[in-house]
Parts: structure tokens; C-alpha cells; sequence
């Protein structure tokens, strides 16, 4: 949680909208016009005000901005959807710009052997692109320098390294085209990310817990260097022997050198090359099996897992923090706003509900939790307390619960029994019976056809049999929106799912009929138009195998593993930001270092012919796809070697096509995905075990932390005026200085 920091101009001072010359002219501070020809125009002031802090509640933003008139509709305005949408836009288009740019991806293949010349886009296309994205970017960082004002602005690194960024790469892009898009190096390609990074708070949490961990990482990193280095001079001095032993073989092939030494514990600490490196001697003498063992003891079993406890200590928590973080951001709104509000009473405690539900007219809220709210309103005449306002508001924690479609109502008796039949749950385990039933039929089909060439396989039986399961599941649809209803069958996800697919695989055995007429034996015609009739029949059986996937609500313990899963996949976007953003990064760089070095065998002494090759290298195993010639190519060699997976192979290659000091390259990439990014990983799963199933991550916060939050809520107005950072006589007012926290 950032610590409160004061601002020169508190939130509704006179400089942000107090009574100072931010004001539009004539209309008065909020709370300081009562009566009189200003009145309403203050009081519009007061909702607009209300509006804003409660929508910055919401979206847990800071309410740490410029609150006068003109201030609050740029607020609105770019906090808008449209708003943005354009801004991600611009983020994804800049971002894919590595796609198109010199070397372009824009190649079927990225294997030397295959790859033609990709098309290159002319001097002046991907320029004008990232022109207009910088202006879009110019255009953000000068609204939020203006909402937060100046003294805020410098105040904040990441504003500050927003402009720089901006500065750097504006010149590098002058210097792009003044040199006809021909330089060695973009350095503004490096810099991308850092859009990325900047319009995500979570992703900018994310790095400083990082930040936090460094210096025990780092321990634990000696720990690891010295632990190598010791059985790197052990290993050194051990294996020495006569010609063509096997401690001398060990030497020759493994600890030739140093670096040879340390680059084969390396990886024998990721237990890539286990047990090759230890064969050659401990086929002579399985005493030196020990050596082995106890490295692999040290480094692999217990430093590594340290590193990992480690990790997970410092990440414990973090998702706790974070959402305590957005729970006072969102207390902090609404309690701003019900002071605001409490200020157009003659009183100045209490909030009138005709006020909130004016205010909520004008909130960009979901329908749903804006109806709730405005629910517990209608039935109210008397002004909210302070207590009763955060109530209100507490639904937005929660999850509104909708009201299920009611069920056609049917006069018939016989409607009405085939509904309750057709509607009842049994009919849905029907459905996947028989689900299970095509899923059987497709997988005996691939076990007895596995030997036969597509070409010569005769489809008739399974031609005829997904034409009948196709029928069923049409059937069974048309069979739920009867009982159901359509707004009833469409209230169910998994109806939505299973409809989707039953209409897309009836759309495509009606054109397999239209195309290759009805299943016959012998059914094997010649290709016509785009697929042939076996890739039509291969792309239904993979529709009806997803299809499958509508068990999942059907069975309990499945479900709650799928709910985790999205769980887990809505809490780790910040995670995949990070690493979105060093993929990219070293892609660059690599696409920088090492474009162009790997070639086909026949124009290079460095890489021999296939046949001739060592086993187990590079041009043996006919890595050849991995390359850094483009963007893509990058980004696909890196996830190979982070899977570490034979990355002893690539590390071997671009040693000898490059040099040694590629090793540096290969091994910082280890470190920073393998090590320390799959260790996060790790720890935001455990994180996000702890929550139960179902349950969202406002409703775990509710229920975590009701008891500080309520007495949070609850403080005493001396309390809220230092959480307020109001520090002024009395209780604070709207108008008053205020030093509001950035949370």
C-alpha cells in the first residue's frame, strides 16, 4: 500500500475548485453557496463532484485530482469506455508494430530451409502509425498532468518517466526517417512496454513487490554462484585421467574449460542435460556418481526451492494487499462523495436519497448494480448517515444475483409434461451421455484409421454417424428452448455454448452435404472448393470434441477446478503483463544480437551438414525454425529455452555461430523467466487457492476483511479527517484543504 503523500493543491481547495480561479465564473465552491441566484449552479457543482468520486470508488482509482467544473467533465470525459478503448487500441497497435516492422514476421515459416522473403513495409508506413500512436500518448500524459496538477506531477516517477519515454522515442523516430528508415538500431522499440506498463496499477504493484524481493533473491542467487563455482573447480580437478577413460572423456566432453564447466552444471541445475553429463565417468566408475547427486542435491533440490519459499514469502499476501489497497480506494470515494453530498443539507449531516439517486442517473455504472442501489432508495425518505451511505455501497462488492426468465406457460397437459420432462436435469445428463457416445465413436475412428492415408480413408460410417449426433443435438436444443424458453435457454452459459456450436456444426454438415452430396460406401470424392472431405469431416469431429466441454457445469469437482482456473486467469493479468513485457524486451534485444546468424547449412563452415552433425545438436535435431531473424520467430525461440527443455542445444549453437558472450544472453533470460517469473506463477496459484470457489475477488475481500473494513467504516470524524489528511480545525468540510492520500 503507497504511502499518503500531501499535494501543494488539495483536492477541493481553491486551486481545484474551491472558490480559486479553476472555477468556471460565477459559480461558487461546493458548500459554500446555500442560497441565493448561485445556488444551483453550486449544487450542480456538488453532483458533478459526487459523480466523479463515486465512479473513481468503483474503478478503485485514486480520487487524488482536479474537482472543478471544468476539471470534472476532462475526468469523465477520459475516463470514458470510448476514452479508453482508444487508449488500449493504441497500446496493442504500437505493441504489434514488431510484427510488420524490418524484419517483418509476415512469413509462413520462420525454418531458413523454407522462408521465402517476407513483404517489407515501405519507409513511411509503420512511421505514420506510430506517429499518431504517440500522439495519442502525448495527449494521456498531458490529461493526467493536467487532473493531477504540476506539483502532483513531478512528484510522481511514473509520470515523469511517461514524458521521457515519449521524449526519447519522438527523437528516435526523427532520426528514423531523417535516415530513410535504414539505422542499426530503434532504441524506441525497447522502450513499448513501458505503455504497457503505465496504464496498469496492477502491473505497476507487481514491481514493486519484485522490487521488494530483490535483495533476498539476490542472497539466495549467491548462494547458487557459489554453490556452481565450487563443483565447477571440483569437477575441473576430478575429472582428469589417461586418454580415453572415463573420467578424461567426462573432461573432454563437459569440463573442457571454465566456461564449458560452468555452462554444463548450469544446466545440469535445471536438469536439462540429466543424466548425459554424468554417464561418461560413471560408466567407468559409479563412485562419481556422487559428484552428480550432490550438486544436483544442493542446487537443484534445495537452493532452487529456497528461492521459490522465498519468492512465495515475499508475493504472500499480495493479493490481500492489493484488494485492502482497492478497499480503502473505494471507502475513500464514497465517503468523499458523502460528504460532498451531506453539504447540500441545511444541516450538512446526512444525505437526501433524491440526491443519490440524481447522482446515480449519471454514474457509469452496470445496470444491474445500478437497479440494486437504487432499489434500497425508492423505499427510503429520511437522509442517509454516514454508515447507511457505505451500506449502499457495499453492493458493488457483491454479486447481483438475476432473476431467472420465467418458464412459458403452457394450457396443454401434455405441454406441460413434455416441459418438465425436457426441462428437468436428467435430460441434460441425456445430452452428455450421448456427447460421450460421439466423443467414443470419433476416437475408435482415429485408432482404426491411424495407419490409413487420409486420401484412402472411406468415411461412410462417420460421415453417417455425425450426421445423426448432429441431428440429436439440434433436436435437444430446439427441445430446451421449448421448455425453457429463448430468454431462459440464453440465461445459461453453457446453453449459450452448446447452441453456438450445434448451429456452427449444422452449418457445416449442411455444406459437406451441399458440397460432397449424402455418405455412401465408398464415399471418397475428389476435392471441391476450399477443404477437402476429409479436412470438413476433421474440423466437425474437433467441434464436436469441444464441444464437449459442456459437462464441465454438470459435475461438481470439475466445475470448482474450472472456476479457479478463470479465477486464476482474471487475477494473473498483471502477471501477464510482466511478462508480455519482458518477452518483448528481450526479443529485441536478441532480434538485434543475432539476426541473420543462423544460416543454411551449405553457406556456413560453423554448422555442419545434418548427416555429419553430433547427435543432439542443433542441426541434427534441425532446430532450424529457431531464430531471431523476426519478431515472431524471437518470441517462439524464447519460449522454447524458458521451458528449459534441451536449451543446452541453443546455448551450444549460438556459441559457436556467434561467440561465447551469447551464453550471457541465454542465461539472463533463464534467470528472469524460468526462475523468477514461473516462481511467481507459483505463488499466485497458492494465492488464488485460498479464494473460495465462485466467489469473486470483492466478495473474498468482504468476507476476509469485514471486521477491519466495517471498523475502518465506522471511525470517529477525528479518524476520518487524518485518513482524509485533513489537518485543520474542526471536522472537513467540502471546500476546505484537503490532502488526500494517493492510495
Amino acid at each position: 500500500m503507497a504511502e499518503p503523500q500531501e499535494e501543494s493543491e488539495p483536492l477541493l481547495s481553491r486551486a481545484r475548485g474551491g472558490s480559486g480561479r479553476y472555477c468556471t465564473p460565477g459559480v461558487a465552491a461546493c458548500g459554500s453557496v446555500q442560497v441565493g441566484p448561485g445556488a444551483p449552479a453550486g449544487r450542480d457543482l456538488c453532483l458533478d463532484q459526487a459523480v466523479v468520486l463515486i465512479e473513481d470508488a468503483i474503478q478503485y482509482r485514486s480520487i487524488n485530482h482536479r474537482m472543478d467544473a471544468r476539471s470534472l467533465w476532462l475526468c469523465r470525459w477520459y475516463y470514458s469506455s470510448t476514452c479508453q478503448w482508444v487508449l488500449s487500441l493504441t497500446i496493442f497497435l504500437i505493441l504489434a508494430l514488431a510484427f510488420v516492422e524490418t524484419p517483418s514476421s509476415l512469413a509462413s515459416t520462420s525454418d531458413v530451409r523454407y522462408r521465402l522473403a517476407p513483404w517489407e513495409p515501405p519507409c513511411g508506413l509503420t512511421e505514420g502509425l506510430e506517429a499518431l500512436c504517440l500522439l495519442v500518448f502525448t495527449a494521456d500524459v498531458s490529461v493526467k498532468g493536467y487532473l493531477v496538477g504540476w506539483a502532483q506531477f513531478r512528484k510522481n516517477p511514473w509520470l515523469l518517466a511517461y514524458l521521457v519515454v515519449l521524449l526519447v522515442s519522438l527523437v528516435d523516430w526523427i532520426v528514423s526517417l531523417s535516415l530513410v528508415c535504414q539505422e542499426p538500431l530503434r532504441v524506441r522499440r525497447l522502450l513499448r512496454p513501458f505503455f504497457l506498463l503505465q496504464n496498469s496499477s496492477m502491473m505497476k504493484k507487481t514491481l514493486k513487490c519484485i522490487r521488494w524481493s530483490l535483495s533476498e533473491m539476490a542472497s539466495v542467487g549467491l548462494l547458487l554462484a557459489v554453490h556452481l563455482c565450487l563443483f565447477t573447480m571440483f569437477g575441473m580437478l576430478l575429472f582428469t585421467g589417461e586418454k580415453d577413460d572415463g573420467p578424461d572423456r567426462e573432461r573432454l566432453t563437459y569440463f573442457r574449460n571454465l566456461p564449458e564447466a560452468l555452462t554444463s552444471l548450469l544446466v545440469l541445475l535445471t536438469t536439462a542435460n540429466n543424466p548425459d553429463v554424468m554417464i561418461p565417468a560413471y560408466s567407468k566408475n559409479r563412485a562419481y556418481a556422487i559428484f552428480f547427486i550432490a550438486f544436483t542435491l544442493i542446487g537443484s533440490l534445495f537452493l532452487m526451492n529456497l528461492l521459490t519459499a522465498i519468492i512465495y514469502n515475499q508475493f504472500r499476501g499480495y493479493l490481500m494487499k492489493s484488494l485492502q489497497t482497492s478497499l480503502l480506494r473505494r471507502r475513500l470515494g464514497t465517503r468523499a462523495a458523502y460528504k460532498v453530498l451531506s453539504s447540500l443539507t441545511p444541516q450538512g449531516v446526512g444525505v437526501k436519497p433524491q440526491d443519490v439517486l440524481q447522482v446515480l442517473q449519471k454514474v457509469q455504472l452496470d445496470n444491474d448494480h445500478k437497479e440494486a442501489v437504487m432499489e434500497k432508495l425508492h423505499s427510503r425518505d429520511a437522509l442517509l448517515s454516514a454508515d447507511e451511505f457505505q451500506k449502499l455501497f457495499d453492493t458493488f462488492d457483491k454479486r447481483v444475483t438475476k432473476e431467472h426468465p420465467p418458464r412459458p406457460e403452457y394450457q396443454s397437459p401434455f405441454l406441460r409434461s413434455a416441459q418438465f420432462l425436457f426441462g428437468h436435469r436428467y435430460f441434460d445428463y441425456l445430452g452428455n451421455l450421448m456427447a460421450l457416445g460421439n466423443l467414443v465413436t470419433i476416437c475408435v475412428f482415429l485408432v482404426l484409421d491411424a495407419d490409413i492415408r487420409p486420401e484412402d480413408r472411406d468415411d461412410f460410417v462417420l460421415g453417417i454417424l455425425n450426421c445423426v449426433f448432429i441431428l440429436y443435438y439440434l433436436l435437444e436444443m430446439l427441445l430446451k428452448v421449448f421448455a425453457l424458453g429463448l430468454l431462459g435457454y440464453l440465461a445459461s452459459p453453457s446453453n449459450v455454448f452448446d447452441g453456438l456450436l450445434t448451429i456452427v456444426l449444422l452449418v457445416l454438415e449442411i455444406s459437406t452435404l451441399a458440397v460432397y452430396h449424402f455418405p455412401h460406401p465408398g464415399w471418397k470424392p475428389e476435392m471441391l472448393g476450399l477443404l477437402s472431405l476429409w479436412d470438413m469431416t476433421r474440423l466437425a469431429n474437433m467441434l464436436i470434441v469441444f464441444r464437449f466441454l459442456r459437462i464441465i457445469p454438470s459435475m461438481k469437482l470439475m466445475a470448482v477446478v474450472a472456476s479457479t482456473i478463470l479465477d486464476l486467469i482474471k487475477n494473473m493479468r498483471a502477471f501477464g503483463g510482466i511478462l508480455l513485457v519482458v518477452y518483448y524486451v528481450f526479443a529485441i534485444i536478441g532480434i538485434s544480437l543475432f539476426r541473420g546468424v543462423v544460416v543454411l547449412p551449405a553457406n556456413s563452415s560453423l554448422a555442419p551438414d545434418n548427416g555429419s552433425a553430433p547427435c543432439g545438436s542443433y542441426e541434427q535435431l534441425e532446430y532450424w525454425a529457431n531464430n531471431f531473424d523476426d519478431f515472431a520467430a524471437a518470441l517462439v525461440t524464447l519460449w522454447n529455452v524458458m521451458v528449459v527443455n534441451n536449451w543446452q542445444v541453443f546455448l551450444d549453437a549460438f556459441q559457436r555461430f556467434v561467440g561465447p558472450w551469447s551464453k550471457i544472453y541465454f542465461v539472463l533470460w533463464w534467470l528472469v523467466s524460468s526462475v523468477v517469473w514461473v516462481n511467481l506463477f507459483l505463488a499466485l496459484i497458492l494465492e488464488v487457492s485460498e479464494i473460495p470457489p465462485g466467489s469473486s475477488r470483492q466478495e473474498f475481500l468482504t468476507c476476509s476483511l469485514s471486521g477491519w473494513g466495517q471498523q475502518w467504516a465506522a471511525t470517529s470524524p477525528p479518524t476520518w479527517n487524518l485518513v482524509l489528511g485533513w489537518d485543520g480545525p474542526g471536522p472537513w468540510v467540502p471546500g476546505a484543504s484537503w490532502n488526500a492520500p494517493d492510495l
